[in-house]
């Protein structure tokens, strides 16, 4: 499937995605986050349209912007056509949230003269009458499961087949059984996500197991971590996850710093911090490794372009686990940059 110019699903590369988070009708700020997501790795960004005012801006950010654009739709039909006719290269639609079925047929043929994406969701929150009992947690994911099919069927009856699927539970574990079930149903690109995930800090590791263990198992086409805040922040996370499951490739250092422990003799985190810092000059892949003795460290960075083994007042530099230098620890980072200068 194409959205816009970025093929998506079969053996595509998984595709990181994010939302803007400030007002759509403040088209500067929008159009400049935009392009700070596209910088940090997004490939699709999703905007809210929930007012008239916002799919009138929306059409305009659409032309100062080289990627594509996801309408995010709420309960109103009508911004779901003004988007689409305003340039929408996707929109986010929960079908349950729209209650008149013309509507959605209203919706589904637009997009099919505008060969624009759909993204059907489901909610866990949203599966039940919020006046009725809540649905036990053992059968939340079947619930879910059946509301997709309902809304697949609708489509497809229509002869609409441009359906990216997604269903979201803010639970790691019931987000990686739903999303197994909707592969073991449906054939269309799923988008994987773990909603309302939390802060920075709390959101990574959850969106981490439950993302990385659907990927590494081959499913999902599209990703996004949901944090609160700075969404570049979000998409760095993301593109974390696809790089340590060798689903996208590095361009940048990659370094890698021993846990310490009392063999130490040398400011190992004070050592990797100055590091880091360095490497902010470099734009090139590769694997640097700091390691804070000389016991486990050549050994286990071996596989690095390049590893500092420190020891007391002085470091053992490495290529390709080779020794090549013994440096006195003020040259450390000068004589790594350098070294990476002639990788």
């Amino acid at each position: 499937m194409q959205i816009g110019a970025i093929a998506l699903g079969s053996s595509n590369p998984v595709i990181v995605q994010s939302m803007t988070k400030v007002p759509t009708t403040d088209i500067d700020r929008c159009v400049q986050q935009v392009e700070d997501l596209v910088r940090a790795g997004c490939k699709l960004v999703r905007i809210a349209v929930p007012r008239q005012a916002d799919t009138a801006a929306f059409a305009q950010i659409v032309r100062q912007v080289g990627v594509p654009l996801i309408a995010d739709i709420h309960f109103s039909p009508a911004r779901a056509l003004e988007a689409i006719e305003g340039g929408a290269a996707k929109i986010r639609l929960n079908p349950g949230n729209i209650k008149n079925r013309a509507d959605i047929l209203r919706i589904i043929d637009a997009a099919k003269l505008h060969h624009v994406a759909i993204r059907i969701g489901v909610n866990e929150a949203s599966i039940r009458d919020l006046t009725q009992e809540a649905v036990p947690l053992a059968e939340r994911v079947d619930l879910m499961l059946t509301e997709m099919q309902q809304y697949v069927r609708l489509f497809e009856d229509r002869g609409f087949d441009r359906i990216v699927l997604s269903a979201k539970t803010s639970d790691a574990l019931r987000t990686i059984e739903v999303n197994r079930r909707i592969t073991e149903t449906f054939r269309y690109p799923i988008h994987l996500g773990l909603t309302h995930a939390g802060l920075p800090e709390d959101a990574r590791i959850p969106s981490a197991v439950a993302l990385g263990t659907l990927l590494a198992e081959g499913i999902g086409d599209t990703i996004r971590v949901s944090a609160a805040g700075d969404p570049v922040i979000e998409t760095r996370m993301a593109v974390e996850i696809l790089l340590a499951l060798g689903l996208r490739p590095r361009c940048r250092p990659e370094l890698i710093v021993c846990p310490t422990c009392g063999r130490t003799e040398i400011d190992v985190i004070r050592l990797a911090r100055e590091v880091e810092k360095a490497l902010d000059r470099i734009d090139k892949p590769c694997r640097i490794a700091v390691m804070g003795c000389v016991v486990n460290g050549p050994g286990e960075a071996a596989d690095a372009d390049f590893a500092i083994c420190a020891a007391r007042d002085k470091a053992y530099f490495y290529r390709h686990g080779q020794r090549i230098a013994t440096v006195p620890e003020a040259e450390i980072v000068p004589r790594l940059l350098e070294a990476l200068a002639a990788l």
